[in-house]
């Protein structure tokens, strides 16, 4: 039986893998069930997904708990003991979906709808349903990697304008959506969190990864995970790596880069132009990601351009040395030359001098990383994140809730 303090979640995603905000919003499941108590309210979270090999064959869409064949982030969600509701759907902006979407918030008549990403923004605001609930927008940034997709992210700004709250997860992009036209009244920041446990590893995996990565004994590992598209800047960072081997030529270092995307080829090309295909190892996505932080030796974030970027926390959580650009929300979670060191976007020898420092002052590298690993689980811990999140989950709700009795109070004057 549902008491007064709880609080009835309905969050509408579009995922297939289980990254970035779709394991964010797992975790915060997990992290909501756990920290149940009688002082604080319950969250109950149900979690709206779609599936393209759901359509019937009478043409017919029906949202449903059982997917023929469920995705990752589908098996995920079920693992987790979470609710999860597929919509089928025909394409990715099917505005068929519409019509069931309305029917799964009205049967689940939740105190808050929660959309991630631009698709579910924009279908929630055609329903016309962020009128009738609280609505609250997860807003992660932007990846601009064609024409198309640059007209998608601008298209978001009209659906964030009509939210009752958009989380954000840095500063730096609520000056964006502020030049855009969204209130600032209604942005909320909240940064992603990391668990205390995720940078477990036994030392044999940490030699396995090593030795399954081809890394000598007296080579620095360099880590990089993330997609490879251009705003990420992996050429930039093999610019770097081909600098610190002309610069600094007795350090033997190789670079490891886990992910994929539409970058690889041209990365590939950059790495054969400046001599150091031989010194890259491509590992491509990997299920546990884990054993590689723990078996490198120092993390390297070349990005142009981030949020909250989980990869920087998993390496604090980790206790790597990390060497980043400070673009974005980076320097909300690190700062320079006490916890990272930090360089401008786009300069790879800087970035190339910070690998530098951090393989030969071992030292004052392990002291970067301790203060880093120190604040991550103080600062950006789950339970940080969910007290952040509960506050304006509360707030929305206590507004729902004047603003009906406002409305009731008229009538009745009338």
């Amino acid at each position: 039986m549902t008491c007064s303090s709880t609080i009835r979640l309905l969050a509408i995603i579009e995922a297939v893998t289980v990254t970035g905000p779709a394991r964010n919003l797992i975790e915060f499941c997990k992290c909501a069930r756990a920290h149940a108590m009688a002082e604080a309210p319950l969250i109950e979270t149900s979690i709206v997904t779609y599936c393209r090999s759901g359509w019937p064959e009478e043409g017919r869409a029906r949202a449903t708990t059982q997917a023929a064949s469920p995705n990752p982030f589908i098996s995920a969600v079920r693992a987790a003991g979470i609710e999860v509701i597929v919509i089928p759907e025909r394409c990715r902006f099917d505005v068929r979906v519409i019509e069931q979407l309305r029917r799964v918030v009205e049967r689940h008549s939740p105190d808050i709808v929660q959309t991630h990403n631009l698709k579910s923004h924009f279908l929630l605001r055609l329903s016309g349903l962020g009128r009738r609930y609280p609505w609250t927008v997860f807003h992660h940034g932007y990846t601009a990697t064609d024409v198309k997709m640059h007209l998608y992210n601008q298209l978001d700004y009209w659906s964030l304008r009509k939210a009752a709250r958009v989380i954000t997860v840095s500063q730096a992009f609520v000056n964006q959506m502020k030049r855009r036209g969204v209130s600032p009244e209604r942005i909320v920041v909240v940064h992603n969190s990391i668990h205390p446990d995720w940078s477990r590893v036994s030392g044999e995996e940490k030699r396995a990864v090593r030795t399954s990565l081809g890394i000598a004994d007296d080579e620095s590992m360099i880590l990089t995970v993330g997609r490879l598209s251009r705003e990420k800047g992996h050429a930039d960072l093999v610019v770097a790596l081909a600098y610190l081997r002309a610069c600094h030529p007795q350090l033997k270092a190789k670079l490891v880069i886990v992910g994929d995307g539409p970058e690889k080829k041209r990365i590939e090309k950059v790495a054969a132009a400046h001599h150091v295909s031989e010194q890259i190892v491509f590992a491509g996505q990997v299920p546990r990601v884990a054993g590689h932080y723990a078996a490198a030796d120092l993390f390297a974030l070349p990005s142009h351009t981030e949020g909250s970027p989980n990869v920087l926390l998993e390496a604090m959580a980790t206790g790597l040395p990390i060497t980043a650009t400070a673009v974005g929300g980076v320097p909300e979670i690190v700062t320079h030359n006490e916890n990272a060191l930090l360089v401008t976007p786009g300069d790879p020898q800087s970035m190339g001098e910070a690998m530098a420092q951090l393989i030969k002052n071992r030292p004052r590298a392990l002291e970067l990383a301790a203060n880093a690993r120190a604040i991550v689980f103080d600062q950006f811990s789950p339970d940080a994140r969910l007290r952040a999140l509960v506050k304006t989950y509360q707030q929305l709700r206590e507004d729902r809730r004047e603003m009906t009795e406002a409305a009731l109070s008229e009538v009745a004057a009338k």
